[in-house]
Order: structure tokens, then C-alpha cells, then sequence
């Protein structure tokens, strides 16, 4: 006879949930579409830079502020710096920014809610008190203070790009990892009580063998869906950060920066805030399309 559970569609309690066939992306257009997007984005900013070799960097006043042509299709900064170069090399370092943030997050909220998830007692109210502090802080205004106090000293102990770098990802990965953080100890609390991890348990596994080989595969792809969010996030952060001058020194081009720099030009030249404005609507767009499908996907609560 067909138990309940298996009639709802759910593994038995004396399996591990099984994983779900990646196909239906297939399906669903707006998936597609956001997966396209976003690997077109991703290939652009990591190849265009050798296709198109225009130096970001290079200062000519006599063709500042040039409107788009075939010499420069997205036109010219007040410097006369081309658009597009600093567009393609800009891209880099936003995706890098984004993608090294959302790591430091999921890392560190796989590490807490793994922590209190398993321990359990006073670890979890320790940790899940600590979780509830940082999210009751103002993230934007804290994030400015931190940059504001430690920028220049980190500057000048690692150089401007490379301290800045550091500190940009510390900080934002630092106060966006409450959310992973939530997600795994409620996955490692439905877990723990299942008849294959207590079997692993009483068979003499150690905790690191039913962390790593039984709780943390089955939460992993809440964790994914996770990270697609956190990317978006991270790179909306950066590009905030940027735009208020307090991200990258302003020889470095960033996609935030390169909207800061064309705030006073967007009526006379308006092209300069609508390639790295689309860049940004376009990337964080896609990555949290894809995070919304991957969470109506793979966790039953949202569907």
C-alpha cells in the first residue's frame, strides 16, 4: 500500500530526501531566459575586454562626452573615456565583488545555522540571539560607518584597490548571512530527527561525518537558492556603495562608479547612465529570477 507521505510526493522518514530531476528549466521561459541572460552577461564581461581591447583608463579631453558611434558605441565619459571598455571591465569587478561577498555570507551562514541547528541548548540560542542582533541593525547605515572609519587605514595597508576590495566583500558578506543562517538550522532541526541520520548516529558516526554526509547534502539546495539571492543582493550593495563614493577609487571602473561619475550628465548625456544602469537591472534581474524559480522548485513552503 502507498503511504500518505508518498502520495504527497515526500521521501520516507527512513530516507534522505531525494534529489529533483533539473529539467524543468526547460519549461519555464522565464527560467530560460534569466539562465540565457545571465551566461551572455557572464561571457560578455569575461571575454569582451580581449574582443574589444580599448583601454577603460585612457584620458583624451578632445573627445570627451562623445554620444555613441561606431568608434565608440556607448559613447564617451567627461574624460573622454570610452564607455564600453569601462563597462566590460567594470563588469568584472562588480561579478567579482558580488560572487566573493555572497561566498563570505554563505559561509558564515552555513557555519552558524549548521552550529545551532546541531548543537542545539544554549548554542542555539546563543547563536540564533546573535543571528536576531544583526538582523535588527540598519544594514546601509552600518555598512557606510564601517566603510567610512576602516577605509583609509585598510587602504594603506593593502594599496587602494586590493583594501578596498577586502573590505567591500568582509562587509557586505557580513551582514548577509542571517538568511542562510535561518534556512540551515531549520533544515539540520527537520533532519535530525529521521531514522537514517539516528541510524548514522547510533552506528557510531561522528558528528562531523552526520554534518557533512547526512544533514548538509539535503539542505544544500535551500543553500543554492540562497546564494542566487545573495548575489543579487551583494551586487546591488556594491553598486550603492560605489554610487555614493565610498566603493573603488575612481580610476578603477565599476558599474556603481561609472553611475556616480554620470549623475551630473543625465540630462545632457543620458547614454552614460544607461549602459551600467541596464548592466545592473539586467544582471540582478536574472540572478533573482533564477533564485525565485530555484526556491519555488526546491522547497515545497513557496510553491
Amino acid at each position: 500500500m502507498v503511504s500518505e507521505m508518498e502520495q504527497a510526493g515526500l521521501p520516507p522518514l527512513d530516507q534522505p530526501p531525494r534529489g529533483r530531476s533539473c529539467s524543468w528549466w526547460r519549461q519555464d521561459y522565464f527560467t530560460t531566459v534569466a539562465l540565457v541572460l545571465l551566461g551572455l552577461i557572464i561571457l560578455t564581461v569575461s571575454f569582451g575586454p580581449w574582443l574589444y581591447p580599448i583601454s577603460p583608463t585612457a584620458i583624451s579631453f578632445n573627445q570627451a562626452l562623445q554620444p555613441p558611434s561606431l568608434q565608440h558605441p556607448l559613447g564617451t565619459n567627461d574624460l573622454g573615456q570610452d564607455q564600453l571598455a569601462r563597462l566590460l571591465v567594470g563588469g568584472r569587478i562588480s561579478l567579482t565583488v558580488s560572487m566573493a561577498a555572497m561566498a563570505v555570507s554563505i559561509g558564515v551562514g552555513i557555519l552558524v545555522g549548521a552550529l545551532a541547528g546541531f548543537c542545539g541548548t544554549w548554542v542555539d540560542g546563543f547563536l540564533m540571539r546573535g543571528t536576531d542582533l544583526f538582523l535588527a541593525l540598519p544594514q546601509l547605515p552600518l555598512v557606510l560607518l564601517v566603510i567610512y572609519l576602516f577605509g583609509e587605514p585598510v587602504r594603506n595597508a593593502l594599496g587602494p584597490e586590493r583594501g578596498i576590495f577586502f573590505l567591500v566583500v568582509l562587509v557586505i558578506g557580513g551582514f548577509n548571512w542571517m538568511a542562510v543562517a535561518r534556512l540551515v538550522r531549520a533544515g539540520f532541526l527537520s533532519l535530525k530527527p529521521r531514522s537514517f541520520v539516528q541510524a548514522a548516529i547510533a552506528l557510531g558516526a561522528s558528528p562531523w561525518q552526520v554534518v557533512g554526509q547526512h544533514l548538509l547534502p539535503n539542505v544544500i539546495g535551500l543553500v543554492i537558492v540562497a546564494a542566487t539571492l545573495a548575489m543579487g543582493n551583494a551586487l546591488l550593495a556594491e553598486s550603492t556603495l560605489s554610487f555614493l563614493g565610498l566603493g573603488f577609487p575612481p580610476d578603477v571602473p565599476t558599474w556603481g562608479r561609472m553611475l556616480y561619475d554620470a549623475q551630473n550628465y543625465i540630462e545632457s548625456a543620458p547614454y552614460l547612465v544607461l549602459g551600467p544602469g541596464l548592466a545592473i537591472f539586467l544582471t540582478v534581474l536574472s540572478v533573482n529570477t533564477l533564485g525565485d524559480r530555484l526556491r519555488d522548485r526546491l522547497d515545497p513552503t513557496h510553491r
